[in-house]
């Protein structure tokens, strides 16, 4: 029951991004970062599955009010061969991390998605993300990827840029930058440099395209945003005695203070979803330092003492945000889960991009902005990041496609969800079809499960 996406005019949701295919395939770890994840939700399920079609096959029995399609995610693939590892994998681990990743397409994976950003997929070598992107490019699937620096940090930003392209160029894949950005202070204003990169590169004749979230924060999980990869390395296990250690410890929290120092302060830093203490939620990492009466980077420590958390950082500059939001190449999507206002999906407070991405690109970039024309916002929105998974008979109204359908008034459609409270459902879209199915009617969900599972171009 996907209502904050299906209230917003979506009818497909592409998962398995930035590297984390977390329910397929499961072997070794990636079991274990499964169980951490469903924690999170206290509701717990065993998996009857290990690989992408069993997990696909679930999915299709337990139906779906939107379609649904997976990508393989690299991050996954790596945990369950090397675990969390940081080094280079050796020659068998490589074949059988080929093997994952051309089995899960075979079996109906739509793309192999990196996260190169995060652990383990950043302790890989561009070698390695070539050989296994191989596997998507013979398939003819897609290679979508969270680079591996947005910003000042790791390689830096246009270094990660070149990095996606020249797998594109050494492999033939379709590539996918996910979520184009610029994100902490000293590369904000350079918006319009990273989009020159990507027009030389489709000028070359590759087939790179991006998509967007149309907002000027960002969010992921708390180990993701603040701590310096090497300290991650070997698992949640090996972390935490890295901290027990003084010597270690001090070596993590000034890894964490200097990249809370892009983003000016820890008020940057906002906490949206924290198990052990919910009270820290809406927070700012300044305020639950004060809260724990030590410095910021040292409340981030003692938070993953005691579980993961997600937080959103002020991250962006709104003057790339929106230059980038007028590129034709940049399709809209929320980088955000499908949530509900109750239930287990109605936790914390997350970034309000799962209830009002497209609501709010209609409203603020069409609407009031004027930025870019209402014809051409419907297009970034379907025909174009349907045409980036190569789906032949959905995106566009025409005979002989799937009726997956969305009425809505340009005049009124708007975005409700904010950073404050950030579980409200969007506005002005009074009817969606999904495969020729009422799933909103008049403003509502009607509770059809008429989704399918996407496991080819003419699914």
């Amino acid at each position: 029951l996907a209502d904050s996406k299906v209230r917003q005019g979506v009818t497909l949701e592409l998962m398995g991004n930035c590297g984390m295919s977390f329910c397929a395939p499961l072997k070794g770890i990636a079991k274990e970062y499964l169980d951490q994840w469903l924690d999170r939700y206290g509701k717990p399920m065993k998996p009857t599955w290990d690989a992408m079609g069993g997990y696909l096959d679930a999915l299709d029995a337990a139906g779906s009010t939107l379609n649904v399609a997976a990508q393989v995610g690299h991050g996954t693939v790596r945990q369950c061969v090397m675990g969390m590892d940081a080094r280079a994998p050796s020659p068998d681990e490589l074949a059988e991390m080929r093997r994952l990743v051309a089995e899960s397409i075979d079996q109906g994976a739509m793309g192999f998605a990196t996260g190169l950003y995060y652990a383990p997929g950043s302790y890989s070598l561009t070698d390695e993300v070539i050989a296994l992107a191989q596997e998507a490019a013979n398939r003819g699937r897609v290679y979508s990827s969270h680079l591996r620096s947005e910003g000042a940090d790791g390689c830096g930003l246009f270094t990660a840029y070149h990095e996606a392209i020249e797998i594109g160029r050494r492999t033939g894949v379709r590539v996918q930058l996910s979520h184009v950005k610029c994100k902490g202070t000293p590369v904000w204003g350079r918006g319009g440099e990273v989009l020159e990169i990507i027009e030389r590169a489709r000028a070359e004749g590759l087939d790179v395209a991006g998509d967007q979230y149309p907002y000027s924060r960002s969010s992921t999980s708390l180990t993701g945003a603040l701590f310096p990869r090497w300290s991650l390395a070997g698992g949640r296990g090996v972390t935490l005695g890295r901290l027990a250690s003084s010597a270690d410890r001090d070596r993590v929290k000034a890894g964490v203070a200097e990249i809370i120092a892009l983003y000016d302060s820890a008020d940057a830093v906002l906490v949206s979803s924290f198990a052990p203490e919910h009270s820290y939620e809406g927070l700012t990492l300044t305020e639950v330092s004060e809260r724990l009466e030590c410095e910021p980077a040292e409340a981030a420590l003692r938070m993953y003492e005691k579980a993961e958390a997600s937080v959103i950082v002020a991250s962006l500059a709104q003057r790339d945000v929106d230059l980038i939001a007028q590129a034709p190449y940049i399709s809209v999507a929320s980088d955000g889960s499908s949530l509900r206002t109750q239930g287990p999906l109605s936790l914390g407070k997350p970034h309000p991009r799962s209830y009002g991405t497209h609501a709010r690109f209609l409203k603020e970039f069409v609407r009031e902005k004027k930025a870019v024309r209402l014809e051409e916002a419907i297009r970034r929105m379907t025909s174009l990041p349907a045409s980036r998974m190569d789906l032949s008979h959905r995106g566009r109204l025409a005979p002989g496609y799937l009726a997956d359908v969305v009425v809505f008034d340009p005049g009124t459609v708007a975005d409700t969800a904010t950073f404050v409270e950030p579980h409200s459902y969007a506005i002005g879209v009074d009817h969606v079809f999904v495969n020729g199915v009422h799933a909103v009617k008049n403003g509502a969900p009607t509770g059809a499960r008429a989704g399918r599972v996407i496991r080819s171009k003419a699914d």
